[in-house]
């Protein structure tokens, strides 16, 4: 049973199947492409929301948050850079530990990239509906109750605030416990069927369609940037660590959130031009940008106005105000609506193609991996994942869809840095177009990091996160075991030493 569970797919056979003409995915996108999904990806409502948030915890020092958190993510950048350039194929994370570290943990991190991109898309989903009625009410279109949230949902600043354990005050005070009046979340429901429909009809209109609205988010964080640094004072910069590193640490918890989304970029590797070459750029100068803005945003906004002041659900614009930009509100709010509907697109994305590539391997049910004739999509996958991803969103609130994809999120990294220690002994042939530098120094940072940001979240995640990965062993071991391409006598055997 052991040796039968920790097989590995033998590197050559994982790079065949991705020219089988049946589960063949149309190659368009090039660098510029990936890095557009990337930033897409990362860049959301994080960077206008929670840079305030981490501010009521560090104060200034939430700049050193940012730099804590992006670290973190830059490790683990540099490990998927050297995987998805190694083996270019759809299921990210899931293929690569396939390739090093057996079929138990390939599923394992394949069920977690689930719950993941799942999750995350629910919670952006809603979080999009919630900018997307406040602009409609800011232009005098009022949508009736019953459609605009979930029935009885909570509030999303009252479960945010529950979820880090802040008590009713500074920026949690006077957070509604729940929005009367709801029956179904109407906006939320449609957004995510209209971007499924644009994801099946070809990955290069949603290339397309995600650089518009990173065009419009990038403007916005870069406008914020130049007119917010000419109101500057340097004395809100002192102290810099009222809290103290403890508080940067917390806040580099919560910030954390802001950077989830680089890897996505991986998942698009089968419909990638040149992934070799390709893969390592998108994925890292998409990090690289966002990181630089995030820092920028950070450093104007704690020293335009006190950090006392960002204690607000929405600290861009209310710095703006206080300042006497009255068109603050509405920059933010168009820049926030762009941005988390690029990132809803690119996550809808991802999800997709971890089903897809599971299925292709047998794990899960055969038809899923089907390919749409003309536009040579995982459309099956596709409508799965939107449908699921709307009948959530339309029913639940964002507190119970986004507390479990942070830890989802780092447990994935830290798999993916493991797996380049792992392939750098077991295949030091391998062609790799790139090389993570400093093996095993940087893959360890990068799980050293994961590992502390995730023993600092709230135990009832841990709980829910064992919970999903015990459901998902009950799915493997009843079906994917039996089924598995690597168990049947006429596909590739477990990998020989």
């Amino acid at each position: 049973m052991v040796k039968r569970i920790f097989r590995r797919k033998i590197l050559d056979h994982i790079l065949e199947e991705i020219d089988i003409e049946q589960h063949r995915l149309n190659r368009t996108l090039n660098a510029f492409d990936l890095t557009i999904l990337g930033i897409g990806a990362i860049i959301g409502v994080g960077i206008f929301v929670l840079t305030g948030v981490g501010a009521g915890l560090a104060g200034p020092g939430v700049i050193l948050s940012f730099v804590i958190a992006g670290a973190a993510c830059v490790f683990a950048a540099l490990c998927y850079a050297e995987l998805a350039s190694s083996i270019p194929v759809a299921g990210s994370a899931y293929n690569y530990a396939y390739a090093s570290m057996g079929e138990v943990i390939a599923w394992i991190i394949g069920w977690d990239l689930i719950l993941e991109y799942v999750v995350a898309s629910i919670a952006v989903a809603i979080g999009w509906s919630g900018y997307f009625v406040s602009i409609l009410k800011a232009a005098g279109l009022h949508l009736p109750a019953w459609c605009t949230g979930a029935p009885q949902s909570a509030s999303y600043k009252w479960l945010f605030c529950r979820e880090l354990g802040i008590g009713p005050e500074g920026w949690c005070s006077g957070a509604p416990e729940t929005l009367a009046g709801s029956l179904i979340n109407l906006p939320a429901l449609a957004i995510v069927l209209l971007l499924t429909t644009i994801l099946i009809i070809g990955i290069k209109e949603s290339a397309r369609f995600t650089s518009l609205m990173v065009f419009v988010k990038i403007i916005t964080v870069l406008v914020f940037v130049v007119v917010g640094g000419t109101h500057v004072t340097p004395s809100n910069w002192a102290p810099f660590l009222p809290f103290g590193f403890k508080g940067v640490m917390a806040g580099a918890a919560i910030v954390f959130f802001a950077y989830i989304g680089f890897d996505a970029v991986s998942t698009a590797a089968e419909e990638t031009k040149n992934p070799q070459r390709n893969m390592p750029i998108g994925i890292i100068l998409s990090l690289a940008i966002c990181t630089l803005l995030y820092i920028a945003v950070a450093t104007v906004l704690t020293g335009m106005v006190s950090y006392t002041e960002l204690n607000h659900p929405a600290p861009v614009a209310h710095a703006l105000i206080l300042k006497g930009f009255r068109w603050g509100s509405a920059l933010v709010a168009a820049g926030a609506v762009a941005g988390i509907t690029s990132v809803l697109l690119v996550m809808l994305m991802g999800q997709p193609r971890i089903f897809f590539s599971m299925s292709r391997d047998g794990l899960l049910w055969p038809w899923i991996s089907k390919v749409h004739p003309r536009f040579r999509t995982p459309y099956v996958s596709q409508t799965i994942t939107g449908l699921v991803v709307a009948g959530f969103a339309g029913f639940i609130d964002i507190g119970t869809a986004a507390e479990l994809c942070n830890i989802g999120t780092l447990f994935a990294f830290t798999i993916v840095c493991g797996g380049v220690v792992v392939l750098r002994r077991t295949h030091p042939d391998l062609r790799r177009s790139f090389r993570c530098p400093l093996v095993p120094l940087i893959p360890l940072l990068g799980m050293g990091f994961c590992l502390g940001l995730m023993l600092s979240l709230p135990k009832i995640t841990w709980a829910r996160f064992f919970i999903w990965l015990f459901t998902g062993f009950a799915i493997y071991f009843f079906y994917g075991i039996r089924h598995s391409r690597m168990a049947r006598p006429a596909g590739p055997g477990p990998e020989t030493a």
